[in-house]
């Protein structure tokens, strides 16, 4: 489709971005060190990370790893929550010409194993915390080396102790491991310090990060990400920001509230990549599910930034003491990783004056390829436009493009989109076009604006009768009913429709009945739309990211 969407960009963004303009993510990050030197890049329980300690801490550890006779182009896993040593140890695989292997540290060992075996990962640094998942599975794995990162390590003598101890004895949160050969990670920064860096060249077409994605949709694929396609990502980020970024008063660093965990491609992106490239502050939270810490951890700091998904929103603006945090300096909410419903931006633009800029993204492309204007005053329902470089189509299931107003499969091409799934030849050739595009597996329309609308994703859609039911749909409607917390919408069999909805509900009031659901659908939902069954649960089963499992409430009829 003729690229629409331009007209309506906001002013002084660029419709293109150059993602040749550094050679590679070391050159980037190595220009923030030092331009940025003086200034806080990561504050954590109250310890500040500077980009000169950055810059020093990453070259340490980057000369270490290069000392255990790692070759250029080898994997090297990160299995950690948001603590000060991701960035650092982000970096330095990168400045060694490494290979990073962002892992959810919530895996389990079967889980972890698959992804350390298929990305024929060397090394690993881990949090104790789940070193003894790591210890279940180690032997059949190809890494060599492991190093173990604890909490405290960064925060010096005596808070740094006390810190470890509450950890480990006081909350047990580090089950008993055996890891024999293990380094710790302080240990290795020590080692380091005697060592010298030996700069790699490093080329924009290497590969930087193999973002693991598709868990959700049987075996876990790394999307293999180049330097450039995240060069590209960062550089479109800031580029769309802007608008909302000029609000913040002249000389005024920005800080971004850094609570979606850092493994995922969205914070690693987003909000740690395109902070260094700002010379930015993060706030690091380490455990975004505990709401009332959150929530007291942001009430020590001014923020302008905060990206999310809805879930996270959600809680946040329900919570008694959100109330407690300053919210004025906020310029910019942007929602990503799942639809942002409606009564939840309603809810954050009412307790925080700022709008939630949902955007689109997959680790696929890096991961963001559309966004509301950022200097938008009210929430639109759609995942906006696409970003400069980008280009999105509407495909049918040949693979041609589908007129506007029908939906189609979003099929996206720009400098972000991956080079390829890591040594899977065949599924690459499932989703890439000959021209180039990547299909998403997402369905979307679009108006006569070029603003794109997800309906939902291929497999998540239900067929009733025959007729397309969207689940999303569904979700958002009943999402704006008083009582309802959090809602989820699957199909299930069904003898007579061949499928039915069933909602899941989590209840805000104690008092909502399946009576007062099935009124308020028979108002607002035509009939094939209404769910047959209703179930109210105590909490849904999400991601560690918050993402809403509905292959997980399927599972369970």
């Amino acid at each position: 489709m003729e690229k629409v969407w331009l007209k309506h960009y906001p002013e002084g963004v660029p419709h293109e971005i150059n993602p040749d303009q550094y050679p590679s993510l070391v050159a980037l990050l190595e220009e923030s060190f030092t331009k940025y030197a003086e200034r806080p890049a990561f504050k954590f329980m109250g310890k500040t990370l500077t980009y000169a300690q950055l810059d020093e801490y990453s070259r340490i550890f980057a000369a270490y790893l290069q000392s255990l006779g790692l070759s250029q182009g080898d994997r090297v896993a990160i299995m950690m929550p948001n603590v000060p040593q991701y960035p650092i140890v982000v970096a330095a695989i990168l400045r060694a010409g490494y290979v990073i292997v962002n892992v959810n540290p919530l895996y389990t060992a079967r889980e972890l194993e698959h992804q350390l075996k298929d990305s024929g990962a060397r090394a690993i640094v881990i949090i104790e915390n789940f070193a003894r998942t790591l210890q279940e599975c180690l032997a059949k794995t190809p890494v060599q080396h492991v190093v173990l990162a604890a909490m405290g390590d960064l925060l010096g003598f005596p808070k740094g102790a006390l810190v470890n101890y509450v950890v480990r004895k006081v909350k047990k949160l580090v089950p008993a491991f055996d890891l024999p050969g293990a380094v710790r990670f302080n240990d290795a920064i020590a080692k380091g310090r005697s060592l010298t860096l030996r700069k790699p060249d490093i080329k924009p077409s290497d590969i930087a990060v193999l973002q693991y994605t598709g868990g959700t949709t049987g075996v876990s694929k790394g999307a293999v990400l180049l330097h450039r396609n995240i060069i590209a990502n960062v550089l479109q980020s800031e580029a769309w920001n802007g608008p909302a970024l000029k609000k913040i008063p002249p000389g005024e660093q920005t800080v971004t509230v850094c609570a979606l965990p850092l493994y995922h491609i969205f914070a690693f992106t987003v909000n740690m990549m395109l902070s260094m490239r700002m010379g930015g502050c993060n706030i690091l939270i380490p455990n975004p599910r505990d709401i009332p810490a959150v929530l007291k951890e942001l009430s020590q700091h001014k923020f302008h930034s905060f990206p999310a998904v809805n879930t996270l929103f959600n809680a946040l603006a329900n919570h008694p003491d959100f109330d407690k945090v300053d919210w004025s300096s906020l310029k910019l909410s942007v929602g990503g990783g799942m639809a942002v419903q409606s009564a939840t931006a309603k809810l954050w633009l009412q307790k925080t004056g700022c709008p939630i800029c949902e955007g689109y993204g997959l680790s696929e492309t890096s991961p963001s390829a559309s966004c509301n204007p950022t200097d938008s005053t009210e929430f639109t329902g759609t995942i906006g436009l696409p970003l400069p470089s980008t280009e999105f189509k509407l495909l049918d299931d040949e693979g041609n493009e589908v007129p506007i107003g029908t939906p189609g499969e979003i099929a996206i091409r720009g400098p972000q989109v991956m080079a390829g799934y890591w040594q899977r030849p065949d599924e690459t050739a499932k989703v890439m076009t000959p021209d180039g595009f990547f299909r998403t597996g997402d369905i979307g329309t679009v108006d006569e604006r070029g603003y794109f609308k997800i309906v939902d994703r291929k497999k998540d859609m239900i067929l009733v009768s025959g007729f397309n039911v969207y689940p999303n749909e569904v979700e958002d409607v009943v999402a704006q009913m008083d009582g309802v917390l959090e809602v989820a919408a699957v199909g299930v069999p069904d003898e007579k429709s061949g499928e039915a909805v069933k909602l899941v509900i989590v209840k805000k009031n104690p008092a909502l009945t399946e009576a007062d659901v099935r009124a308020y659908c028979e108002q607002n939902l035509t009939g094939y739309k209404r769910p047959k069954v209703i179930e109210f649960r105590s909490e849904l089963p999400k991601t560690p990211v918050g993402k809403i499992l509905r292959r997980e409430l399927r599972d369970k009829k």
